[in-house]
């Protein structure tokens, strides 16, 4: 590849017609100026270049921290779904046998309320059977009072005392 020096130190032979040199000397010194130029354009734009590729690579890494980061983020989500689906269930289950359980404990309740009222009703009826043979024996009892007041003595009614009607 040319320099700058190449072409500033570049000898033409000379000729019987040939150019001016005083135009050939300037021509050569303009484009020594103008390379010189895209030598140092080329030399900044391979900085650049050199600079745009470093960030490139920089944002795939960062990409690839992100596509990471969103993997862990959706397998840490499903993680906390899945978390949150059996403590669902589980407080479904626990909240099904406690209510199976209140409704044995209230089914007990409600058989041991049916065998009292069942005792309650057997003391009534033996109650009142008691009651009905206790005031069947007095209107016995009244009865024979009553019989006997009338064939003994107090029955006789308006005699005098110690006389037997006749």
């Amino acid at each position: 590849m040319l320099t700058p020096l190449d072409i500033h130190n570049k000898d033409f032979k000379r000729s019987l017609r040939g150019y001016n040199e005083d135009e050939v000397d300037e021509f050569l010194d303009e484009v020594v100026r103008d390379f010189e130029t895209l030598i140092k354009e080329n030399a900044a734009l391979k900085a650049q270049v050199e600079e745009l590729r470093q960030k490139v690579e920089q944002y795939r890494q960062l990409e690839d921290t992100l596509r990471n980061a969103l993997i862990v983020a959706q397998e840490t989500a499903e993680e906390v779904k899945a978390a949150a689906r059996k403590e669902a269930d589980l407080i479904i289950r626990e909240a099904q046998a406690e209510a199976e359980r209140r409704r044995q404990d209230a089914q007990a309740a409600v058989d041991q309320a049916r065998a009292a009222l069942a005792a309650l009703e057997r003391q009534a009826q033996e109650f009142r059977a008691r009651i009905r043979s206790l005031l069947e024996g007095q209107i016995e009892v009244l009865k024979r009072e009553e019989n006997w007041r009338l064939d003994g003595p107090a029955a006789r009614v308006g005699a005098p005392a110690g006389e037997t009607p006749a």
